[in-house]
């Protein structure tokens, strides 16, 4: 049970569940400090030896005793210039020009549930027994400014979710330059981060460095969250691996500029800081105004990083993805992109529809092409009316056609972007962002609309919801294939002109608020050039996302692999495409493209008419297996067992929530002479229960399975099959685990 206590006397705060302890106080200056983040320890009046002063030489000291200096106090939002050296949370100019803040304590309210934040993507609770709110007031008597700091902690899980508001409460303008969403200053630097780098087709790879005195930090200045940096960090102890140790994840909720930073200083305390990159930020408070920062959570693990990513796994799968699909098993659809890419027309389509239809697939999707003057990725993009030459009959016709196959129907959007040459530039050239007398440059010959501008949103919103109006649609994707460069708002003054990016983001989130509340039975499903905006603030809105546009299965094993550290099974679109693979032309199997696309919102990105009648058997049972085991795939309780990023061997498994059912997923990249005796030790199994396996008939206890280990040992007889069909590289199993 979540619960949260002051002790007024010691002027301590204790956030505590089963779980987690998180202790805070307010320091003698009336800033809040931080006590301790970590496993559950026993509520007390007061904990007097956390709180360390000591006198060490060059340090500038508040007061006369020369006892406190914040260059020395672990800060829960700490702010730079009164003795505090380090990088802070908030920085605040006022009309001086000055940057001193002093926020101190006022008053504080403690209230069951959860809050929303207004405009803005985050967890959230279905009753008031589900988390605690804790909102501490801070004033700042010479900025006459207010900054009210919110910390959620949840009943059954080891997270807290953090965010910041600072409101103007005098008359006087300020500028906000810095107001990160959450703060912890950490103890000791003993610890491994873990971040989830990458470039397009090749997103969150894990990479890790031991951490220094001095900075180390991930970001994005984009205008998204980026294929290149993931807004995710872990901290883990350097003893700690998937089963076993201390972690910590740090998320933000939030799909534009962020920056995940770790800053150890010469005493070895580490400060983790997250929030909205301060890169170019500048944002007006007038008087009266307000800034809410988007939300942070933080996730502690003392059993492993599996322990953590199934937290977030939980949270963000029930209490940040939201409406009709958030627990509905993902629909198996066909997407015609690599099929037929811009090439297409309405027979075409029915043709690879009805085989798709004889497969099994229960959703057509038709990608990128299908409005005006598109036959080229440099023109018509923003003209969202149905192309006659194409489609005689329109979206609808189409549409209607695939339901009565006994399909749903799903089409493509990129709703943020134009092209040059199309009827909406023309028209509106002062809706692109663009900095005025410098060079408008591009992406995919493409300019960005300015979604800071609410005529350009509402304008898009009506475009979009005329065509969902018109059509029996049930999925959207919406893809987003461009960063911004010359950041710009011809509607803003200059004084606002560092508000852009962050003003972006809220109109893309205003944009899928009202599409989510107007069709709410419409699965959307994000894309960015396919991992660029994976993260947890488009999932509030878009339950699953395209996870890359790699779709080679060997690529995908470490793509899938690190995207899991976070993001829940059910959000990772992932599909089964033609070979030679169309990004890195590598032939693979076909069990084995599937085999890993069955983690994730699964599907087909190719024309099923192009296959052999042997490989469409392949397909419909693969299809028939996807919809018998997608509960326990999708959202089954997920364990990493060996990393792609460690050897040639990749393995994970997901169990069933009763438990009674498992399905091992294994996974070679090459082949190899006279190998070892293998085995993995599963998780997550019932100890007393008796499985048995499918490619074996053998039957073992969960005790065995997890203590011994499931043998996976390939011996090699020496002759090839006579059918040429041996591919012994990029090889797979699937292990099902029946009680």
């Amino acid at each position: 049970m979540a619960n949260i206590i002051y002790h007024e006397k010691a002027r301590i705060f204790h956030l505590y569940n089963d779980k987690i302890s998180y202790l805070i106080y307010v320091m003698e200056n009336g800033h809040l400090g931080q006590l301790y983040c970590g496993k559950r320890i026993h509520d007390r009046e007061d904990f007097p030896y956390l709180v360390e002063y000591s006198q060490r030489p060059t340090t500038s000291y508040l007061y006369s005793d020369r006892d406190f200096s914040l260059s020395h106090m672990k800060q829960e939002y700490p702010v730079y210039g009164s003795t505090d050296y380090r990088q802070p949370a908030l920085e605040i100019k006022l009309e001086n020009g000055s940057r001193i803040s002093d926020f101190c304590y006022v008053f504080h309210s403690i209230q069951p549930g959860k809050p929303k934040l207004e405009g803005l993507p985050a967890t959230y609770t279905e009753s008031d027994e589900e988390a605690v709110t804790l909102c501490v007031t801070l004033y700042d008597q010479i900025a006459k400014a207010r900054l009210k700091l919110l910390y959620t902690i949840f009943d059954s899980e080891a997270a807290i979710a953090r965010s910041a508001k600072i409101e103007n409460d005098g008359n006087r303008e300020l500028h906000l330059l810095r107001a990160m969403s959450f703060n912890l200053d950490l103890p000791d630097k003993d610890y491994i981060w873990m971040q989830f780098s990458g470039s397009w087709s090749r997103e969150r790879y894990i990479k890790e460095r031991v951490l220094e005195p001095g900075i180390t930090a991930v970001g994005s200045v984009k205008g998204n969250s980026s294929h290149d940096q993931n807004p995710f960090v872990v901290l883990k102890r350097p003893y700690t691996t998937e089963e076993t140790g201390e972690a910590f994840g740090f998320s933000l909720i939030y799909s534009g500029n962020h920056l995940m930073q770790a800053e150890v200083d010469s005493h070895d305390v580490t400060r983790v800081t997250v929030g909205i990159h301060p890169f170019g930020f500048d944002w007006k408070l007038a008087a009266g105004e307000a800034f809410q920062t988007p939300e942070a959570v933080m996730v502690y693990s003392d059993g492993g990083l599996n322990a953590m990513s199934q937290t977030f796994h939980r949270l963000y799968g029930k209490r940040l993805a939201r409406g009709y699909w958030r627990d509905r098993p993902r629909p198996i659809l066909l997407n015609n992109w690599e099929a037929t890419y811009l090439d297409f027309d309405e027979p075409k389509l029915m043709k690879i529809a009805q085989q798709a239809k004889n497969c099994g697939v229960e959703l057509f999707v038709l990608d990128d092409g299908w409005f005006m003057g598109r036959n080229d990725f440099d023109c018509g993009l923003g003209d969202w009316y149905p192309n006659p030459d194409k489609l005689p009959n329109g979206i609808s016709s189409l549409a209607e056609k695939i339901e009565e196959m006994g399909m749903r129907f799903g089409l493509w959007f990129e709703p943020e972007m134009l092209n040059p040459d199309s009827e909406l530039y023309r028209a509106h050239p002062d809706w692109i962002i663009c900095t005025p007398d410098r060079h408008v440059s591009h992406g995919r010959h493409q300019y960005v609309l300015d979604f800071s501008r609410k005529e350009v949103v509402d304008y898009i919103y009506d475009r979009m919801s005329e065509i969902l109006s018109s059509a029996p649609i049930s999925y959207i994707k919406w893809d987003m294939n461009r960063s911004i460069t010359e950041c710009y708002s011809a509607a803003l003054p200059p004084d606002r002109q560092g508000e852009v990016f962050h003003r972006y983001i809220l109109g893309v989130y205003d944009l899928y608020d009202r599409l989510t509340k107007a069709f709410p039975e419409v699965l959307f499903e994000s894309c960015a050039s396919g991992g660029g905006r994976f993260d947890p603030g488009i999932l509030y809105y878009a339950p699953q996302a395209w996870t890359s546009d790699c779709t080679d299965a060997v690529e995908r094993l470490k793509i899938q692999y690190g995207t899991s550290m976070c993001y829940p099974i059910s959000s990772m679109g992932a599909h089964v495409s033609a070979v030679p693979n169309d990004q890195v032309f590598r032939n693979t199997p076909l069990h084995t493209r599937a085999n890993v696309a069955f983690f994730g919102a699964f599907g087909y990105e190719l024309d099923l008419n192009t296959l052999t009648e042997d490989e469409l058997v392949e397909v419909r049972g693969q299809i028939d297996f996807m919809k018998k085991y997608r509960n326990i795939l999708q959202y089954g309780t997920f364990y990493r067992l060996k990393s792609p990023f460690e050897g040639n061997i990749t393995v994970w498994m997901s169990v069933s929530q009763d438990k009674k059912q498992a399905i091992v997923g294994w996974y070679r990249v090459l082949n190899g002479a006279n190998q070892p005796y293998s085995r993995v030790r599963l998780q997550g199994l019932d100890p007393d229960l008796l499985y048995r396996n499918n490619l074996d008939g053998k039957q073992h206890y969960g005790d065995e399975l997890m203590n011994l280990g499931l043998v996976t040992t390939d011996i090699m007889s020496g002759e090839a099959p006579q059918d040429g069909s041996a591919c012994t590289d990029f090889e797979s199993r699937l292990y099902i685990l029946e009680a």
